[in-house]
């Protein structure tokens, strides 16, 4: 009796461990800055956040669409870090960029209070359709520290992702980034000029 146990119980093993070598890997996928570096230089100082996004894609795992109502959720696809602060930080690196200053901090991380403008995002729509495209809907509010003067704005943009893996996704996610800071970097500008 106790070689069937010992028989039984290596079968189980080897199932496991054939189950297991079947599971695909996951990979992991960030965004990443688009915005051209400028040649201007500026001394203002920006904290970007909060960031909200949709309930539904605030997942780690890659949420895709599959059908005109209906999505898909891909363990094996996922985002390398929690959504938001993936936004919030390639937002602030694209200011750097579209400003010409190195004082843009995230909300979470900052320690300047007293920054000269301050974003808040609210991402509306964040979807994902691998080989069509990615799309952002987001509403965005600058404003300006010292008075309280703010602008808000919108920014709805669809990115192609002719390529279908993951990766085309996310670059694609990342231009449509690039184009809402653009946007936002357009606002503070306007913001400061305007400044009494």
């Amino acid at each position: 009796m106790p070689r069937i146990a010992s028989g039984a119980a290596l079968c189980v093993v080897v199932a496991l461990a054939a189950a297991c070598a079947s599971t695909p890997p996951s990979r992991f996928y960030t965004l990443s800055p688009t915005a051209p570096s400028g040649t201007a230089t500026s001394k203002l100082s920006v904290v970007v956040g909060p960031v909200s996004i949709p309930a539904l894609v605030d997942l780690p795992q890659m949420v895709v669409s599959a059908g005109q109502n209906q999505v898909s959720i891909d363990e094996f696809n996922r985002w390398a870090s929690p959504l938001p602060n993936n936004i919030s930080r390639v937002v602030a690196a694209n200011l750097v960029r579209l400003l010409g200053t190195p004082r843009v901090s995230q909300f979470q991380q900052s320690l300047n209070a007293d920054a000269d403008f301050r974003v808040a995002i609210e991402v509306q729509g964040f979807e994902s359709a691998p080989g069509e495209a990615a799309s952002l809907d987001a509403a965005w509010l600058v404003r300006r520290t010292r008075d309280g003067k703010a602008e808000a704005g919108r920014t709805s943009v669809r990115e192609p992702a002719s390529e279908r893996g993951y990766d085309a996704l996310a670059a694609a996610h990342s231009r449509a980034l690039g184009r809402m800071s653009q946007d936002i970097a357009d606002a503070i500008r306007a913001l400061d000029r305007a400044a009494p």
